[in-house]
């Protein structure tokens, strides 16, 4: 009779959102899948653990790659926690034996993390050890795989500009993270993992091994593998994705820093592997693999995962408390690697939770004037300024957009001194264009990151510049009269409109549609939250500087000055975070930008008035730039019949290219 040890509690499961006979079939459909071992973890309880004939709970099963991330990715946490070394530094820091060589010099830690520095991979299209030179000696670690790596791998491409699986790459990460460690308390990457991940989470030591069960001794140094080789009860690597899901803690205790487990588990921005023949292959966060894309459709965005060969498998969804972990033989045959997984793990777990994966469509229905919003190509996009981002805008009376600037040196030639806010004007086409800093010692704020003071939104009006700041308690108005130079701050609002943004018209408030203006929020207290709705208040243009003139849209054609009468103009529930908002004179439509987040998911809606009703224009939950946000529409860049437009945006890294600039991508409005 065979043998099984597992459990599946149909109570349990269907109170934690499972379908116990979807979970059943999954379950037994990757067991007629060479699978050894399936353990799956919901809000911190078992609700499936399913071993094969022979196999146990305590049985250590081959990780293979997925050692990648529960050695890699786990010990470059650590490291980087302890502030012993950090992803954009030179590997050759740490390791000496490529200072002196003119392109391995060039490699940054981040890049052995990803698959991107560059490194030749050791594999081949016989047995490994069979492999010719280098590369099977790498696999026999003949006489150890970390001289080979550091030493014999040669570069296929210029770190960081493509991506190559590379095992080798992963043998200098170890390297690296070992050196970095030769004056902490534990000295080498087993002993660093043992005392402050395996001990706290309660994992034993025959419950683990790593690096094909010995170190190395190299250059002073104990190595251990950390591309493969290990072995972990489906347990105990689960304990570990569950740490890393709960951001780093664990019973209460603090195991790693939350942000660090944040900027490990993020899409690292590093060119992306091909997916021409594998649709499902994920970017790379630092040593684990996420889903930032969504390229595993059904999954959350959250989602993080590591694999290994005969997919191993463990995948952890912070939105959903869920952890998987698989374990066995191979699943199908000659198919890309990411193809059965997805196919055949992820996808019908996922169906089995009932989770409704993917994410709404659109609030609004199609514009009836806009039929398709079309962007220029990728590589079209032109970027100033690195590393300054949200970019509220506005046309001034001199012909130039003015602007400013969160958490950066502006533009070339960059400013010396970091500002959480400062300003800029732009001059040119949105093909061909200059920006020109701005020093002002009364509008600009220094510091504080995410907390400090920020621009969200600006105008022109009458010639005096006019600012909305968020993260002062409440966004805050402020007005200058000599272009950005002299700032006066005012009133600030009481509740709601977290990061205003004014509706702007043409050059210096002209073609404006009454004597108001007006100003879009989330509503909500915080610029960093997503909200249900977008609000609405207006003031007039003579009086704006009154907190009393400004009143609220309250619904039905009534106005408030009462804040907490107001009514959302546009509902979309969780998904409205920072707004813009231009009226397209050519159009005679007014258009509402609207940011989901910071994952690459926003909408453009139209109206025949401020305050709709609304249609949707564009809507994406994944634009394809990576983790972009704050999208900007410059009113003197919309052509005279308003088909012609342009994008300014912002975001992290992505593909080895740096977002966090002035972005600017051409778009186009076709109309029906």
């Amino acid at each position: 009779m065979r043998r099984l040890a597992w459990f599946l509690l149909a109570a349990a499961a269907s109170g934690q959102s499972f379908d116990a006979a979807k979970l059943e079939a999954a379950r037994a459909n990757l067991a007629r899948q060479n699978t050894q071992a399936l353990y799956i973890v919901k809000d911190g309880k078992v609700v499936l653990e399913w071993y094969a004939d022979g196999v146990t709970a305590a049985t250590r099963q081959g990780e293979a790659s997925l050692s990648k991330a529960l050695v890699g990715g786990l010990s470059l946490a650590l490291a980087m926690n302890d502030k012993r070394i950090q992803p954009w530094e030179a590997a050759s820091k740490y390791i000496p034996a490529w200072r002196g060589d003119a392109q391995k010099s060039k490699i940054q830690v981040r890049h052995l993390a990803t698959h991107t520095s560059g490194i030749e991979d050791a594999e081949g299209d016989v047995g490994h050890m069979e492999l010719p030179g280098w590369k099977g000696a790498f696999w026999r670690r003949e006489p150890d795989p970390f001289s080979l790596a550091v030493n014999d791998a040669p570069l296929l491409f210029a770190p960081g500009t493509g991506n190559q699986y590379s095992n080798p790459g992963m043998a200098a990460l170890s390297y690296a993270i070992t050196a970095s460690l030769r004056d902490a308390p534990q000295k080498d990457v087993r002993s660093l993992l043992r005392e402050r991940v395996m001990v706290p989470l309660g994992i034993v030591d025959e419950e683990w091994s790593i690096g094909y069960g010995q170190s190395y001794r190299v250059d002073g140094l104990d190595l251990w593998a950390n591309w493969g080789g290990s072995n972990f009860t489906p347990r105990a690597a689960a304990r570990i994705f569950e740490m890393m899901m709960r951001g780093g803690e664990w019973g209460g205790r603090r195991i790693i820093e939350r942000h660090t487990v944040e900027q490990v588990l993020r899409y690292a921005g590093m060119p992306l592997p091909d997916r021409k023949q594998g649709p499902h292959s994920p970017g790379s966060g630092l040593g684990w693999y996420t889903n930032f894309d969504r390229c595993w459709p059904e999954v959350p965005r959250d989602a993080f995962a590591g694999a290994g060969a005969s997919h191993q498998v463990a995948l952890a969804v912070p939105s959903l408390g869920l952890i998987v972990v698989r374990n066995g033989r191979e699943i199908g045959k000659d198919e890309p690697f990411w193809t059965p997984v997805y196919r055949e793990i992820f996808e019908p777990i996922m169906a089995a939770m009932n989770y409704p994966a993917r994410q709404p469509g659109p609030p609004y229905p199609a514009s009836p004037v806009i039929a398709q919003v079309k962007f220029a190509p990728a590589e079209t996009i032109v970027r100033r300024a690195p590393d300054s981002d949200n970019w509220p805008m506005t046309w001034g009376d001199d012909g130039h957009l003015y602007t400013a600037y969160g958490d950066g040196h502006g533009f070339e030639p960059l400013i010396a001194e970091k500002l959480s806010m400062g300003f800029a004007s732009v001059e040119g086409r949105p093909d061909d264009f200059s920006g020109i800093n701005i020093r002002s010692s009364s509008g600009e704020r220094k510091g504080d990151g995410a907390a400090g003071a920020k621009a969200s939104g600006m105008l022109m009006v009458d010639s005096v510049l006019y600012l909305w700041v968020r993260n002062t308690g409440n966004a805050q108005l402020a007005w200058s009269a000599d272009h950005a130079r002299t700032w006066t701050f005012g009133f600030k609002l009481e509740e709601s409109f977290a990061s205003p943004a004014f509706l702007n018209f043409g050059q210096n408030y002209a073609g404006a549609r009454d004597g108001y203006v007006y100003a879009y929020s989330q509503d909500g207290a915080s610029a960093h939250e997503t909200n249900d709705g977008v609000v609405l208040a207006r003031a007039p243009k003579s009086r704006m500087r009154e907190r009393g003139a400004w009143e609220c849209w309250a619904g039905g054609g009534k106005w408030s000055k009462d804040v907490a009468a107001r009514q959302a103009v546009l509902r979309f529930p969780g998904h409205c975070q920072r707004v813009d908002a231009v009226y397209n004179a050519g159009l005679k439509r007014y258009l509402l930008a609207v940011s989901y987040g910071h994952d690459g998911g926003w909408g453009i809606f139209d109206a025949p008035e401020p305050w709709g009703p609304w249609t949707t224009a564009f809507h994406t939950e994944y634009w394809g730039q990576g983790e972009t946000h704050g999208y900007r529409m410059p009113s003197k860049w919309i052509s005279a019949e308003g088909r012609d437009m342009a994008l300014v945006y912002s975001g992290l890294l992505f593909n080895g290219v740096v977002n966090d600039a002035f972005c600017v991508r051409k778009m186009s409005l076709e109309t029906r």
